[in-house]
């Protein structure tokens, strides 16, 4: 009799489609770079939990616009930029590539203080841009880790097409959830929220726009900017999403400041309104 039991089944195999679930590793030094088994754990990841607001951060106002009511022009837009999303990552499937669903820009900003906010555009360097899992990873091995950046610097991540500006289409009705960390542990939170934004894994994540590394002289700043400040609902999930990804306490300090208010102050991470 056959003593070897049972044969198992095959694994199924996972669809290059599903970035999240098949980074590789590709970093340039002889062992894996840490961040390979913090992507693996993907969409693994338990499940977004509702919670409910209290009525003290009833700030925000939801929003009833719907993407029926844009204007014709601007659906048209997003069709086609969406077609073009399409016909990109068939193409790096084609050449065995794992395409991410969105393209990714790294900007770089050295702030010098008492710059004017006129020349503040001019300051924004852009570095690379990425649409592969690949790509990334050639990427992130050689970008410099907070603790080595000089004070105060600024490190823009955002989708193809948006500027990390107040002022753009993109962000000019949105807002920003803002994390502030003592400088000896910012090096690992910002690598957790580089690979969630990458592999696409936040709540609402077609409303982000893009997350910023700010080293100030005491602190780092951890933003994730989203399109709607006015959506209620899709600003409290992406706070409760990025706890979760972040692995924070669910009574960590987290701050939400809309863009309008920060063109008004001319300010980034003062006078916020909601705190959560």
């Amino acid at each position: 009799p056959d003593r070897r039991g049972p044969k198992r089944p095959k694994p199924t195999p996972i669809p290059s489609s599903r970035v999240s679930r098949t980074l590789p590793r590709l970093s340039l030094s002889q062992h894996p770079h840490p961040a390979d088994q913090i992507a693996a754990r993907g969409r693994a990841m338990e499940p977004a939990v509702e919670r409910k607001v209290p009525e003290q951060e009833e700030q925000l106002q939801p929003s009833h616009a719907r993407a029926e009511d844009a204007p014709p022009a601007a659906v048209e837009e997003e069709d086609e930029a969406e077609a073009e999303e399409s016909e990109r990552r068939n193409r790096e499937l084609k050449a065995g590539l794992h395409p991410l669903r969105r393209k990714l820009v790294l900007w770089y900003t050295r702030r010098t203080p008492g710059t004017r906010s006129q020349s503040y555009e001019d300051n924004i360097k852009k570095i690379v841009d990425f649409s592969t899992v690949e790509s990334f990873w050639v990427c992130y091995c050689h970008l410099a880790r907070p603790s080595s950046l000089p004070s105060p610097t600024d490190l823009h991540l955002f989708k193809e097409g948006v500027r990390p500006l107040w002022e753009d289409p993109a962000n000019r009705n949105g807002g920003k959830w803002i994390i502030r960390f003592k400088k000896a542990v910012s090096g690992r939170f910002w690598e957790d929220l580089v690979l969630v934004l990458v592999g696409d894994q936040l709540d609402y994540s077609d409303d982000v726009c893009g997350i910023v590394l700010s080293c100030r002289f005491n602190e780092d700043i951890l933003s994730v900017w989203n399109r709607n400040a006015s959506d209620h609902q899709a600003v409290m999930t992406l706070r409760d999403s990025i706890k979760r990804h972040l692995k924070l306490p669910h009574t960590y300090l987290m701050e939400y400041k809309p863009h309008d208010a920060s063109l008004r102050d001319n300010s980034s991470y003062r006078n916020t309104w909601l705190r959560g």
